[in-house]
């Protein structure tokens, strides 16, 4: 029997989900560029589910725009607002998904000055800091709202509050990739002006994501063709994984506050065990996400600790980032004592998940610290 516990890598498809797609793939399988009745349908649905995914996430649909997921929705909210600029400052930090800390790096190769923040003790990022780093040049501040290993919240209304209060021009990106139905927030409540969101990451498909622009905001292509999507992202849409993220956005909207509840009283559940069956267990920060938890037993590594809670059957992470031995670049970034930081591992959970999955996984990382030798 598999007990998955890694939902903030990837969750499984709702129902509801994958019963629109399959629709779409045999039925509503037109081009919506095509003006035949098939191509109408098609561009129909595309714009009905567009004003779903907006109101789900609390903003205009054509302030929507879909992409391939949450790592092209960062590279273009960097990109699009370096482009046309030769040199400026970015702010960012270090705990940022890959998707932004390299698109980072790569900017910071061609010529722009980038400071990179390092996080608090909880593994967040204060406005304080953003505020001390801010600059004249500065045209544009990169901050995660949940951190996808930590779960570590960021107030985001609170950097924008400081960049309005500063008469700042930066625009205010926000990776809410791991925030989007899994901690309650508007668009035009946030303050962001670019929001990167992605489906699989809350039931619905691989593939499909969006970037949030708030209106008003110029941004350049990341990529060029036809005239799809305002012709700010052209090719032809994906209309099945459309409407599947659309129908998991209708549904997680629905049952969000009920959702919250559930994977708060796993999350709590979750660390009662652990103080009873391996009170060895660290915890990792203090995010305040609902879904994610992390943390460590000093003296096993990652990997092995993985590898093993696989064999018996439950499925963690060792991280985004983690390879060869080292913890990951967020984990690093946390000035952890070496132990503890080589022993970090993600557990992440669902609404769908039970007690009988978070019992699983404490009797197996029991079995493991009486089974496995403790790393020198």
């Amino acid at each position: 029997m598999i007990f998955y516990l890694d939902n903030a890598a990837t969750t499984r498809t709702y129902p509801v989900a994958a019963e629109s797609m399959a629709k779409v793939m045999t039925e509503d399988y037109g081009n919506p560029s095509s003006l035949h009745p098939m191509g109408l349908r098609a561009a129909a649905l595309v714009g009905k589910s567009r004003s779903i995914v907006a109101e789900a996430l609390g903003c205009l649909p054509e302030e929507l725009i879909f992409t391939s997921g949450g790592t092209e929705s960062d590279n273009w909210a960097l990109f699009g607002t370096a482009q046309g600029r030769r040199r400026g400052h970015i702010i960012t930090t270090a705990v940022e998904h890959s998707a932004v800390l390299n698109t980072a790096k790569e900017l910071e190769g061609r010529g722009f000055e980038v400071t990179y923040l390092p996080p608090d003790d909880d593994g967040g990022v204060s406005a304080g800091a953003v505020e001390q780093a801010l600059r004249e040049d500065t045209f544009l501040v990169s901050a995660m709202m949940v951190n996808n290993e930590t779960g570590a919240v960021t107030k985001i209304p609170e950097i924008a509050e400081v960049l309005r209060r500063k008469g700042s021009g930066a625009l205010l990106h926000t990776d809410a990739v791991q925030g989007f139905l899994k901690v309650p927030f508007s668009a035009k409540d946030l303050g962001a002006d670019l929001i990167s969101v992605s489906a699989h990451k809350i039931g619905g498909p691989k593939g499909i994501g969006a970037l949030y622009i708030r209106e008003g905001v110029r941004l350049r292509p990341l990529i060029f063709g036809g005239g799809q999507e305002g012709g700010l992202r052209p090719g032809t849409e994906a209309t099945a994984q459309i409407a599947g993220f659309a129908a998991a956005c209708r549904y997680g909207k629905e049952h969000l506050e009920e959702h919250i509840r559930v994977m708060e009283a796993l999350k709590a559940y979750t660390l009662e065990r652990l103080a009873s069956e391996v009170p060895e267990a660290k915890r990792i920060g203090r995010g305040g996400a609902p879904h994610i938890l992390s943390i460590s037993l000093p003296g096993y590594p990652s990997e092995t600790l993985v590898r093993f809670l696989g064999e018996e059957g439950v499925c963690v992470s060792a991280g985004s980032a983690c390879h060869k031995g080292k913890p990951s670049h967020v984990i690093a970034a946390m000035k952890l004592p070496p132990k503890t930081a080589k022993g970090a591992i993600r557990v992440s959970f669902c609404p769908e998940n039970t007690r009988e999955d978070i019992d699983a996984f404490c009797r197996a990382l029991k079995k493991a610290k009486e089974t496995l030798l403790p790393a020198r």
